[in-house]
């Protein structure tokens, strides 16, 4: 099989041929890769600085499958037959079962006991500290996958196993209702712009936040409803402002969205971010820059604003996150590539390109 392999730390993928991925595990299934997304996660792990894996490595922790083959002696795994279609979420490959986190799975939406996305001896993932998708064939965990629906193809499927999985859960960690206001922080990127889908789709009256050109354009350009505000031109306090009064409030405390996540890891954006919200209110990140963020302590005691992460999503989650794609017309704005173009992906990527970059294993 082809497959595009880092040899050294910021360096091109080289493209070998190398056998078949061998199945492991009870709970291995060989597929055939038809569509594996770009993510910032694979840019840092090229880069080598977060959790640099093992070279030579092949990355993508967000791809689509048919499955091409069982272990020995089985003819079907976990509820799926050959020439099923499979989407990959990189994390919870090959979970221990019997962790405290297995045991007592993380909510929101967590998962039956038995099996946890953030299981410590899972590791980081695939793509990440073991093989991914970049590749003709993978070998992935039944147990980490899900069913793509009808309705939904393969390059539509592949971004939304981490953009969207990510942007679908921390919404529902937020716990906002309907009515309530969200910020969307680096609105126009990969996640941002599927997180404006999903939020005004969720009801939330929705603020979303660029600063680059090109991105507002892809946010604004989605036709959600979604205010989108460019954060060169707009201070945060002029946008409380304006929510004050469409909500009646007087007081600056009262004002500002409910909820804001932060996508970008830039310390302005996180300074707006907390601006933005108002008091009382919740800041959660998604982001993980290796400086870290400056948390003014007088933002969280005397603002009462509570600070949290939140990582991927569990399967329960991932089946969710797929009924209301289909309910609701979520999809994301994708470029595609064909599998020889790994590179020029790459390219793109970092010359900004907005949306989600796909290679298409049928194009040619």
């Amino acid at each position: 099989m082809k497959a595009w392999v880092l040899t050294t730390f910021n360096t091109p993928y080289q493209l070998q041929q190398l056998p078949l991925p061998p199945l492991t595990s009870p709970h291995d299934l060989l597929i055939r890769v038809t569509a594996c997304s770009y993510c910032h996660t694979d840019a840092v792990v090229a880069a080598g600085t977060v959790t640099p894996p093992s070279l030579p490595h092949i990355g993508c922790h967000e791809y689509t499958g048919t499955i091409a083959a069982f272990p020995s002696g089985l003819t079907s795994s976990h509820g799926y037959t050959l020439g099923d279609r499979v989407a990959v979420r990189g994390c919870g490959n090959h979970v221990c079962g019997t962790c405290r986190e297995c045991t007592t799975p993380s909510a929101p939406l967590a998962d039956e006991p038995g099996f946890s996305v953030f299981c410590p001896r899972a590791g980081a993932g695939l793509g990440v500290d073991r093989d991914g998708g970049f590749r003709e064939f993978a070998v992935v965990d039944a147990r980490q996958v899900a069913a793509v629906p009808e309705g939904l193809g393969a390059v539509q499927v592949a971004p939304l196993m981490c953009a969207g999985l990510t942007m679908y859960a921390a919404l529902v960690k937020s716990g906002l209702r309907a009515g309530e206001r969200v910020g969307i922080m680096g609105c126009g990127g990969g996640l941002g712009h599927l997180g404006l889908q999903f939020a005004v789709k969720m009801g939330l009256r929705t603020t979303g936040v660029d600063v680059k050109e090109r991105a507002l354009e892809l946010a604004r350009g989605l036709g959600t409803g979604a205010e989108v505000v460019d954060g060169r031109g707009e201070t945060a306090r002029g946008v409380k402002e304006r929510m004050g009064r469409e909500d009646g409030w007087t007081l600056p405390s009262e004002m500002g969205v409910d909820a804001v996540l932060i996508l970008p890891e830039s310390q302005q954006a996180f300074d707006y971010a907390m601006e933005l919200v108002r008091d009382g209110g919740k800041v959660i990140l998604l982001s993980f820059p290796p400086d870290g963020f400056r948390v003014a302590a007088t933002d969280i005691v005397f603002r009462r604003i509570s600070l949290e992460g939140s990582l991927i999503g569990s399967n329960k989650a991932m089946r969710d996150m797929f009924a209301f794609c289909v309910e609701h017309g979520v999809r994301a704005k994708t470029t595609q590539f064909a599998f020889e173009e790994l590179n020029d992906l790459v390219e793109a990527y970092h010359a900004g390109t907005p949306g989600k970059l796909v290679i298409d294993m049928k194009l040619e």
